[in-house]
């Protein structure tokens, strides 16, 4: 591979970008608020094309009222969308959610489950939110969470040449080690936001302008 910096190997390279994230970035995490998985699951449901901000001003007053899959499961339809209406898509958040605390309390007797197989089974849950789960709630590294941020950023620094999410995924957990996944993606989406922007990217002030192929310094 060609960066600004000459040929590199692409590993090389990607450890080169690891190890400058993590020392710009040393306390990367999710930002969502939770304190269980039950919570980080709604949270994550609630997320999809919403601001993590937005979600937490939401979430504060929803676990107080909801504290258990059970809770969740014989809730109003109509009640549940009017608590959740701000995060927008809010009839399909609240028929995800309620689909999945059912499944929670018929299979799991109202515990999350902790493995891939059987988050992805949750209505409202693709590998994606069932990596932000394995990672965060469980610290089990399944997989790299490949958000918009990770996607643009992993294509932005010649990590990967694919656009499609799962292959991007493939990509990144090849060139890291498994211990690193979680943290690589809570690093990247906190990197996107504030610095590797969609529209202006900061590259002046990006600790990889050097060594990115799509640096516009």
């Amino acid at each position: 591979m060609t960066t600004k910096a000459g040929a590199k190997d692409i590993k090389q390279h990607a450890a080169t970008i690891w190890k400058r994230l993590k020392e710009r970035w040393p306390d990367a995490r999710c930002t969502l608020d939770f304190k269980s998985p039950l919570e980080l699951l709604v949270a994550a449901v609630l997320s999809a094309q919403c601001t993590d901000e937005r979600v937490n001003q939401v979430t504060k007053g929803l676990f107080r009222k909801y504290k258990t899959a059970r809770d969740y499961a014989s809730a109003k339809p109509q009640e549940l969308e009017q608590d959740i209406r701000s995060t927008g898509f809010y009839r399909n958040k609240a028929k995800n959610i309620l689909g999945a605390a059912k499944i929670l309390q018929e299979r799991h007797e109202g515990r999350v489950p902790d493995t891939m197989d059987e988050l992805v089974e949750l209505p409202g849950v693709a590998r994606k939110t069932a990596n932000v789960l394995l990672g965060t709630a469980f610290g089990k590294a399944e997989g790299v969470v490949v958000d918009t941020h990770v996607h643009r950023l992993s294509r932005r620094l010649a990590l990967t040449e694919h656009d499609d999410p799962v292959k991007i995924e493939r990509d990144l957990m090849a060139l890291f080690p498994r211990r690193d996944w979680t943290a690589l993606g809570h690093t990247l989406v906190l990197h996107g936001r504030h610095v590797c922007r969609a529209r202006k990217p900061l590259c002046g002030e990006c600790v990889l302008n050097d060594i990115c192929p799509s640096s516009e310094r």
